[in-house]
């Protein structure tokens, strides 16, 4: 059945483009984008926007990390975070007494907790890393907070750790709260954050103790795995837990654009960047079709853009996030963005506040043009119409408004893509079964709108910048207005820079 379409605010264009190093002369081959308002949609669940990750579990703690999260919030439809460490001893977790018995703390647990539900976030429970009084043997991960990634020793202990941790958020929260939340059992067994050897079936010990201890719990717990780094052992995973009848509520997955995914794809078949995480996560699609949980939920809990030459500072995240939603729709659930800001310590405290990290907010709370991305995406509509641009996703809102965003996308250097330097792309759209001067308004993210990087250079690069800088570059991370015009005949033209 056809929408009603209205002609005030009928179209909202969001343009995400990007230009890389000193702009190229010259335009690209122009591009012609035909939308039929009226054309049969599909569900566009805003899988992208709904869980994000962040460091680890300690810096949960602190304002500026939780600044971040509300105004990330803020701009998105974001319910969840998902952290390393919360079984760090940096949270005091576990300890033990003079006669070596178990003493359990969770003080900081429950303020990292109450911090995100305060601001509306729910946590996605990654259960990391080991405890050092119930670690195996020592095994420092090389992360500058030095997480121990060994098993546990006894795991008649871990089973009753993990209960008490169950226990505890269900009598401060309650269960109908705690339902809601997810329970990802480790960080990337398949490689350094598990030193169990043979690291796939001593993970699988892991995991079946975890999840049978919190279901002792509560049965409304929903726990999961195995967060394997680049899409790996998920054949070995939902066979394994449903031959072994082990609790398995949805299957967590991470993958990067930039990897190389050696288990998948060939050096000849190897896609290029752009396209290669969502092709991996094709791969994994069919084979949970093929698995014996055919239907299980899946989130891909750690996921981001090609990041060569420090280009997630760079206004190439927009087009990046933009092009992933439309070859990913359809794929898993949720995707969770690593990471919803750069308070974060994996190699110490942040030096500067531009140095390619992962996030969406710099240090000092400094927007970066990431930010403004998924601030422009969050508007896109919840029904998508098909098109056969690559360049462009057509979506319509419930009150038949359609939002279209567009972008051109270069590679950053060093990323051997094809498509060369950064020009100007000219695109025309069409638009039937609109009236022909239907009113358009149009969001730019591009180098001279909400460029907070360029805005950066171009008072030097401040090492510590101070708080009359940090607001001049939020002032200038800002997209400003849209613009406001309208159809000729039906038709519109714009240029992605």
């Amino acid at each position: 059945m056809h929408r009603k379409l209205w002609n005030r605010a009928a179209i909202a264009c969001l343009l995400l483009a990007v230009v890389w190093g000193a702009y190229a002369q010259g335009t690209a081959t122009p591009e012609t984008l035909t939308v039929d308002a009226q054309a049969k949609a599909t569900p566009l669940p805003h899988f992208w926007e709904q869980m994000f990750g962040s460091g680890h579990a300690n810096l949960a703690m602190r304002e500026d990390y939780r600044n971040d999260l509300a105004a990330v919030k803020g701009v998105t439809d974001m319910k969840y975070v998902r952290f390393h460490g919360i079984l760090d001893d940096e949270n005091g977790v576990y300890t033990e007494d003079e006669h070596g018995q178990p003493q359990y703390n969770f003080t900081y647990v429950d303020e990292i907790y109450d911090g995100l539900l305060a601001r509306g976030v729910r946590p996605v429970v990654e259960i990391s890393f080991m405890p050092k009084l119930l670690a195996a043997h020592p095994a420092p991960h090389a992360f500058w907070y030095k997480p121990n990634v060994a098993p546990p020793r006894d795991y008649t202990r871990w089973d009753a750790l993990i209960r008490a941790l169950g226990e505890n958020l269900v009598a401060r929260y309650g269960i109908d709260e705690v339902a809601q939340w997810y329970f990802e059992v480790w960080n990337e067994p398949n490689i350094d954050f598990w030193v169990g050897e043979p690291k796939q079936s001593t993970y699988f010990e892991l995991y079946s103790h975890t999840a049978r201890a919190l279901k002792s719990v509560s049965p409304r717990l929903r726990v999961g795995g195995p967060a394997a780094a680049a899409e790996e052992w998920v054949p070995e995973f939902l066979k394994y837990m449903h031959d072994s009848d082990v609790p398995v509520d949805f299957l967590s997955t991470h993958g990067y654009a930039d990897e190389n995914y050696e288990h998948i794809f060939t050096a000849s078949d190897l896609p290029p960047m752009d396209d290669r995480l969502c092709a991996a996560m094709a791969h994994v699609k069919q084979q949970i079709a093929a698995s014996p949980m055919p239907h299980i939920p899946w989130f891909v809990t750690e996921w981001n853009v090609i990041g060569i030459d420090a280009a997630r500072d760079t206004t190439f995240v927009g087009p990046a996030v933009a092009n992933t939603i439309r070859e990913c729709d359809g794929l898993p659930d949720m995707m969770s963005f690593w990471t919803f800001d750069d308070v974060f310590e994996e190699d110490g405290p942040k030096r500067e506040p531009f140095d390619g990290g992962f996030g969406l907010i710099a240090p000092w709370s400094i927007r970066k043009p990431s930010f403004n991305a998924f601030a422009m995406l969050h508007h896109l509509g919840n029904e998508r119409l098909a098109n056969d641009s690559k360049n462009a996703l057509v979506t319509r809102r419930p009150d038949g408004t359609l939002v279209v965003a567009v972008w051109n996308m270069t590679d950053p250097p060093g990323a051997k893509q094809p498509g060369g330097p950064g020009v100007d792309k000219q695109m025309q759209l069409t638009f039937e079964h609109l009236p022909g001067n239907a009113a358009v308004s149009i969001t730019r993210l591009d180098p001279t709108h909400g460029n907070t990087l360029a805005a950066y250079r171009k008072m030097g690069s401040p090492r510590y910048p101070t708080e009359a800088q940090v607001r001049e570059l939020n002032e200038a991370s800002k997209l400003g207005p849209p613009q406001k015009t309208k159809l000729h005949d039906g038709k519109i033209d714009v240029t992605c820079r």
